[in-house]
């Protein structure tokens, strides 16, 4: 299910859905999430057993343009699907959450089990809203529900307002490209085969309740409802200067850097703790990153040309 909205640029995103189109059980439907009326009739006819929705309104700095977006498909939107999970007896829903949410946080690095009540973005705000509406329907309605916190997601078929993405684009032109904060910055990049692997990993994973829970010290990634919070990302972080010569290497062009300072919604540094994730699924991410940029690069110049 896809609004396909014109958030980025729609023939990527319908290249990238013919990819999938005739495969065995494929269903394809244009909708909104934020249309409640037309996702109960999806519902009503499918019946799913289980759901993951990776839909919203992405970008942190979109959000200080246009946060109407982010309130009507992240809120509203993931309000709906969380309703019709309850009506139709939903056995497990797995949520995308992200790795904004740890917002102002500087303790690395960052663990489920942080307090994370410091957004500095409002789609950080929205994804930790996803995180506290899905425990609270966990708790009243005992809908078995798991979010994960992406870190920074790269690879084929991604999107293109992504640095990685851009920043590819604008060296093959000859554009010079802007690093902020000078390229003292740090991310742990995650190559999509990874994500996907850990979201098909949690499908089965169904929460159980904690029974070592405490409200005296409640621990923020497990409940006594069936609920669970897990961080999926490389637990590599790179500097920005770091990520570019990677990529330059890739590319076989150098890059003309346009040094410019932080911009509203960053932060400096994102880096996943993943201990929960190995303890209870027995997975970690394995692709490094000049093998994923590698994979990108020979991606992007087979579809742009």
């Amino acid at each position: 299910m896809d609004n396909l909205n014109d958030y980025y640029d729609v023939r990527l995103k319908a290249a990238r859905l013919e990819t999938n189109r005739g495969k065995p059980g494929y269903v394809e439907i244009k909708a909104d999430l934020a249309d409640a009326a037309t996702l109960e009739r999806i519902f009503s006819e499918t019946q799913p057993n289980r759901v993951v929705n990776l839909a919203a309104q992405a970008g942190v700095r979109y959000s200080l343009k246009n946060p109407q977006a982010y309130l009507s498909s992240n809120v509203v939107g993931f309000g709906n699907i969380l309703e019709c999970c309850r009506k139709h007896e939903v056995e497990h829903l797995v949520f995308a959450s992200s790795s904004s949410v740890y917002g102002a946080n500087t303790k690395m690095p960052f663990s489920v089990s942080d307090n994370v009540d410091h957004p500095v973005s409002l789609y950080a705000a929205t994804k930790k809203a996803n995180e506290l509406m899905a425990h609270s329907y966990a708790h009243l309605y005992g809908l078995p529900c798991t979010g994960l916190r992406f870190f920074t997601v790269y690879g084929p078929w991604g999107r293109p307002d992504m640095a990685y993405y851009s920043f590819t684009r604008k060296i093959l032109a000859g554009e010079p490209i802007d690093v902020f904060n000078h390229g003292r910055m740090s991310r742990d990049f995650t190559y999509i085969d990874d994500v996907i692997e850990g979201v098909m990993a949690v499908i089965d994973h169904i929460p159980a309740p904690n029974p070592l829970w405490s409200g005296d010290a409640p621990d923020p990634a497990t409940s006594y409802a069936p609920y669970r919070i897990y961080n999926i990302g490389n637990n590599q972080p790179v500097t920005l200067e770091d990520f570019i010569s990677i990529l330059e290497d890739c590319l076989g062009v150098k890059a003309i850097r346009n040094y410019l300072s932080m911009q509203p919604g960053d932060v400096v540094a994102t880096y996943a703790d993943i201990s929960s994730l190995e303890h209870d699924l027995g997975y970690r991410p394995s692709t490094p990153l000049d093998a994923g940029l590698r994979n990108f690069v020979r991606w992007y110049r087979d579809y742009h040309g």
